[in-house]
Order: C-alpha cells, then structure tokens, then sequence
C-alpha cells in the first residue's frame, strides 16, 4: 500500500484516501486525477470494499482500461476485473441487459449506431411520403438525439407546444410522426441506440424503484471520471445511483468543460456542493506537465470566465521559453510559417516529428498545414477524420474536375453520377456499366449514346441521365475559357451542394461547408504560387496534377514511422506534446461567430483555448493572419481577442517573413495592437498585399548546382538558368513537386 501513496503529493493523498461521503477533486489541468481516481479505487478495494461494488464511470474505453490495468498491478487481476469500470454507455447497456424484460425488451437487444438509425430515419421519411429537402435523415437524427438526451419522450414532445410550434416554423411539421414512428420501429426490432442506453435507464430507475434500490445497494462507491462533461441524463443516472449511500467521488475541472454543443452541462460540477452540502472538495493545482509560462499563460486566460470554480494552477517546472505568438498576412502564409518552424527545430535540436502538435479550431484549416509540412517533407498525421483531400465532400468535388478534364474517368463518373441526389439509383448504374462493358466504351461514351440504345431504363431516368451528360458538357465548355477557381465556383454554383448541406443545418453539414471553403482557398492559392512559375496556365489541369502529387505522397507514409500530429482542439483534449502550434487565433474563428454571442458560448470558447494552450509541455506557439480567404476572397482578419488576455509578460511577439527568408522576426510589444495589428515599416512584408505581384528587387541569384528551399514546392536542385538580373529564370527539381521553371523576381525561396 505504501508504495502507491508514497508517489503522491500531499495535495492528491487527500482525496485519495478519503473514503466515505462525497468528495469532489477539481484537478487542473496536467495535475494527475487519473492517478488519484486510479489509487482511490485500489485503496478502497485494499481498505476492504468489495470491488463488485464499486462502480467508476469514463469518457472512452481507453481511460478505463487504463485505469484497470493500474489497478490490477496493485491489487491483483481478480480483484480487479470485479470492478463495474467502463463508459456510461457500457456500464449501462450491462444493466438495460439484466433488466430489459421491465422495459419490454429482449436481453440480446440490438445496439444501433448512427448508420443503423441514419437508415431506419431514412427509410421512414420515405415510407411517410416527406420532402427529402426539409426532412433532412441526419437533422431528423440530431433532434431526435437532442430530445432523448434532454428526456424528452415522444409523448412529452407532443405535449409540449413550443416543441412543437419549432418544428412548424422550420416547415416540418411531422417531426413528431417521424419520431413516434423511429421509436416505435426500434422498440419492435428490439434495438435501442445510443440515447436509449441514457434514456432507458433513466426510465428503468424512475419507474420500478425496486431496481433502483437494488443498484444503489450494489454500487455503495460511485466514481466519475470528466464530470465536466456529463450532460443532464448522466447527471440524473449518477445522482440517483449515488442518493442512498453518497459514496460519490467526482473528478473534473470545470476550466476544460468545452463540450456544450453536445450537451455537457458545466453546472453539473459548479453545483456539486449545492447537491451535496456535506462534500470534501480537494483541489489539485500543482502542473507537473508545463513550463511555468505555459502554466501562468493558461491562468490568466481562464481567469477572464466568471462561472468557475477557484483554483491556482501552478508548477515547479522550469520557466521555459515565452510563448511565440506569430503574425502572418494571409492563412496560407501561417502555414508556411508552422512547417518552416518545425523544419528549423527539428534540425536545430534534432527532434522527432511527433514532438510537434498543430491544433485548430476546425477541422477545414487542416489543408494549409498539410499543403506545408508535405512541401517540407515533414510527415504528419491528421486524427479525428481523414487528410483533407481523402474527406468525403473533397473527393466528390475533385471526381467533378477530373471528369472534366478526362470524361472516361469512370470511377469519377460513378461518384457523382447521382451526387447530389437526382433519382439515379444504382440499379441504373448497374445497367449502363453493364452495356459500357459489353459494347468496350466508356460510361460516358454510353450516356453520349443512351437514347439510341436498348437499356432498359424508363424514360424519366433517362431524362435525368441526359440532364446529368449535358451539365457535365456545359463544365468542359467553361472550362476552355475559366482558369481552375473559377470553374470551381461555377460546379459548386450549379450543383447547388452549398445550400443543401446548409438546409441539413446538422455539426456534419456545417464541416463540410467549411471543407468546401477551405477548397476554394487551396485553389484561390494554387494560382497565386503558379505565378512565378514560368508558362503557367493556372488551369485545372495544373491543379489536378498538384493534387495527384498530394495522393501520391500520402501513400508513401510508413505507419512506424513518427509523424507531426494535427488535429482539432477538442480531440486533443486529455493529449499532452513537447511542442504545440495553435494556429487560426482570429475573431470569428477562434472564438467562433457562432459562440460568440452570449457569455456562456464565449466562456466555452475561452475553456476551448485554455485546453489548447495546456497541451504544450516545452514550448507553445499561437499563430494568427492578418487575411484570410473565404469563399477564395481575401477578407481582413482581426486578432482573437484570446490573445490579448494572456499576460504580456509571458509572451514574445514574432512576425514571419516570407518574402525574403523563412525566419521569423520578433517585434516589440508596443508596436503590436491587438485590435488593429500595426508593424514597424521596416518590418513590412514584400508583397503585403496577397492580390498583388510585386518585383522581388533583393532577389538572391542562382546558379546551376545551387539547392534552395521554396516557399511553395519545397525542397529543389537548380538544373539550369537562363537570363540575367531579376528576369533571369532558373529550372529547378523538386523532390516532391517535380520540375518547374521559375522567375526570380517573383519567387518566394531561400538558398541552402
């Protein structure tokens, strides 16, 4: 026993050994709950609580099997697997099983996840004959989601007239059918889904009292791990589990609850003490993960929200480096920035990639830091959903130009043949792909020739197959005349996939649009850097080959290999790094528009930062652009006013400069306002107007032989040059974007 407690500080030995009563632990951030949840649960089974009666509660399957597994080397494997320890979701689908038959269940009834509901959604507002525009199967899904969660029943739902009164204003007045209809269906296929493992327990334990006497007695200790985070049926579930012995012990900090838009509810934790008058509250402040800037950093801008719990992180640690905080013009630049950073670091103190995290606030600005890092050869990996141009809308979009650009890409054709939706079934496919083959022509060769063939497709199928052949030939035809954005727009315009995934009004759909966005962004850059590219054309054809580089180079990745990890803040959550980049800190995007709008939103986006920031164990860098493009047009950015809640003290200001070099040069805090960023003209960037092609007059020369670094495609040999002074053109062989031709006087490089 002595050996465990032994490695705890005083502060976590407190509540480690507490037994009886409530006890809620307000750690802070990088200050060891898991260790204190972990040792109080093996204590108490060494103080002689019988494990099957402890009950502990998480977040993710990995939390609990780590905690078990620590566990089981102190006090035994036995003892151990005799613990009730997983998620909520788990923890309760093992009870919904031993007491379904209350519920009318079967005790092997059917889990569905969001496919399976997706599906059954689906297929109901067919059978019901609705408009598929305005009843949307994942907007359907969401608010049905929203409802059990917030337990609300179908007979509460149509009891409740401004529930219902939404509903008809959103021009969707058989909602309430739709969802009578999904419950009914799953209840007669004997399958709950993931709300109905909350929501059925919460009936279970409502309505026969004789359960929930049962489990109160089995559970006598009740641990939760993230208490933050649990939304209001949780909290019911734990509250009545916990009512007859008060053996609760909840560990959290409320400065990390940023899971609001999934119905985590903070006043859970805040009002722990009001719930239970009698509670030990224990706070946990040393970090033993930061350096004393990144530490004192993060307090100061927590320390802005009004509804908190009080607590001073602090940390023995070294003071460390100050926090960079970067300027760059434009988005694409702050990209450049991040890779050049890492690049230099990597080589200067001879680090690893995964010593490096970049974290954004969406998933969208994924796309710039990739076009980078791969440019600088620097491997890295995107968590929490695909690399940008493998994500699904992505894909579709790029299957539209290059059928544009080579009409017999079937593959291509077969991806957007019915993409948006347009009542080409895939038994239709079936057919022509059938023909295609037997006859030895393309797909679209088939379409070209379709009302001259014997397919059997009715004719109201055919029409909408000659409508899809004669959009196709209306893109080519603008396509001989538009460079690659402005074809891009044109798709996106006539497809009409902007308002339709806005019409679904869904966390996906809003995403996506962002994904599409960032597309246009790529494009609107890739034609920018092709104008120092000699004999450019900036067309589609020039960007579809950048993009197969793109493809190529992900397939190389070896997976043993280290890579730079790049994911959003809130998946980074509980993750820690030597070294962090938070890139995008400007208003509107971090904080969002969306959330900025009330205290509470705007507290949440504050929490969403402070967990960014102590993610950083080393050094932290915050990254923001002056311009950022939208939709592919320039707007002006103003700094996240996040930024200017750090101490000033802890922080060093850095503006990067890519027209000359790709180091970055500190500037004085004075000359550095947040609301109108000013720099000193000295400091003025070549080509401060992204728009703009301006003379590189301090161009350094090249000559055959020369290895340079480019801002763009990376890492090149000087083969040959031709001309002189600022004309002179120089071809060059990149490793990874093969070989261009390229002026001097507009070109962004450095030479080796």
């Amino acid at each position: 026993m002595e050996d465990y407690l032994a490695q705890l500080n005083e502060s976590q030995k407190l509540p480690t050994i507490h037994k009886n009563g409530p006890v809620m632990v307000i750690a802070g951030a990088g200050s060891g709950k898991t260790r204190v949840l972990t040792y109080r649960i093996a204590y108490l089974i060494e103080m002689g609580v019988d494990p099957f009666s402890i009950l502990a509660l998480t977040f993710t399957n990995k939390a609990a099997r780590e905690m078990k597994s620590r566990i089981s080397q102190i006090v035994g494997d036995s003892e151990a697997k005799s613990l009730w320890m997983g998620t909520f979701h788990s923890v309760f689908a093992r009870i919904l099983r031993s007491e379904s038959e209350h519920l009318g269940y079967s005790s092997n009834f059917t889990i569905y996840d969001t496919q399976d509901s997706d599906r059954l959604i689906a297929s109901i507002i067919k059978e019901l004959k609705l408009d598929k525009d305005l009843y949307k199967f994942k907007s359907i899904r969401n608010r049905i989601s929203s409802m059990k969660n917030s337990l609300v029943t179908v007979k509460a739902y149509l009891n409740n007239h401004e529930l219902v009164e939404q509903d008809n204003e959103s021009r969707r007045p058989m909602f309430g059918k739709v969802y009578q209809t999904y419950v009914n269906r799953c209840f007669k296929a004997s399958a709950m889904d993931f709300d109905d493992l909350l929501l059925k327990t919460n009936e279970l334990l409502n309505r026969f009292p004789q359960i929930l006497s049962k489990y109160q007695e089995r559970f006598k200790y009740i641990h939760v791990d993230e208490y933050q985070d649990t939304n209001h049926s949780q909290y019911l579930i734990v509250k009545a589990l916990a009512d007859k012995y008060e053996n609760l012990c909840v560990v959290g900090d409320d400065a990390q609850s940023i899971y609001g838009f999934r119905g985590a509810n903070i006043e859970n934790i805040l009002s722990f003490q009001k719930d239970y008058p009698n509670s030990a509250v224990y706070r946990l402040e040393q970090n033993y993960r930061s350096t004393k800037n990144i530490v004192n950093a993060a307090n100061s801008v927590i320390s802005k929200n009004i509804n908190k719990l009080d607590k001073k992180v602090w940390t023995e640690n070294k003071s460390g480096e100050k926090i960079q905080i970067n300027q760059s013009i434009t988005d694409s630049e702050e990209g450049r920035f991040v890779a050049s950073n890492i690049f230099e670091n990597k080589n200067n103190f001879q680090l690893e990639n995964d010593s490096f995290a970049v974290l954004y606030r969406t998933n969208a600005q994924s796309r710039s830091i990739e076009d980078a890092l791969r440019r600088k050869n620097i491997l890295y990996q995107v968590y929490g959903g695909l690399s940008f141009y493998q994500r699904k809308e992505i894909k579709d979009i790029l299957a539209y130009l290059r059928v544009i650009i080579n009409p017999n890409d079937e593959e291509s054709i077969k991806r957007i043949i019915n993409f948006p939706t347009r009542g080409i079934g895939q038994t239709t496919v079936d057919k022509l792909l059938l023909y295609s083959n037997e006859k030895e022509i393309s797909l679209y060769k088939t379409l070209e020739n379709l009302n001259s063939t014997d397919i059997n497709i009715n004719s109201g199928t055919r029409n909408k197959l000659n409508e899809f052949l004669l959009l196709l030939k209306n893109f080519e035809l603008l396509n001989e005349r538009l460079n690659a954005l402005e074809i891009v727009e044109e798709i996106l315009k006539r497809i009409g996939i902007i308002n339709i995934l806005k019409s679904e009004g869904t966390p996906e759909s809003i995403s996506r649009i962002e994904n599409i966005e960032e597309l246009i962004n790529g494009v609107k850059d890739f034609i920018e850097g092709q104008e120092e590219v000699v004999g450019a054309k900036r067309n589609l054809s020039e960007f579809l080959e950048d993009i197969a580089l793109v493809s190529e180079l992900d397939k190389d990745i070896v997976e043993s290999e280290k890579r730079v990890s790049l994911m959003t803040i809130h998946l980074a959550k509980g993750l820690e790094f030597n070294h962090v980049y938070v890139v995008g800190l400007e208003e509107d995007l971090f904080p969002s528009a969306l959330s900025s709008t009330t205290r509470s939103d705007l507290e949440e986006e504050r929490r969403l930062f402070y967990v960014a920031i102590t993610r950083a164990k080393r050094k932290l860098t915050i990254s923001f652009a002056k311009t950022r493009y939208r939709w592919g047009k320039l707007n002006d950015c103003e700094p996240s006013r996040f930024i200017n809640e750090i101490d000033q003290k802890y922080t060093n200001f850095i503006v990067s400069d890519f027209s000359t070099s790709f180091s970055s040069k500190k500037i004085k805090k004075d000359n550095f306002r947040f609301k109108k960023p000013k720099i000193k003209k000295r400091l003025k960037l070549l080509g401060d107007n992204p728009k703009s092609n301006y003379n590189n007059l301090n161009f350094i020369d090249l000559e055959k032989g020369d290895v340079i670094i480019h801002n763009r495609f990376g890492r090149g040999n000087v083969i040959s040059t031709e001309g002189s002074g600022p004309d002179k053109k120089a071809e060059v062989e990149f490793e990874t974007s093969g070989n261009k031709k390229i002026l001097l006087k507009f070109a962004k490089y450095e030479k080796k």
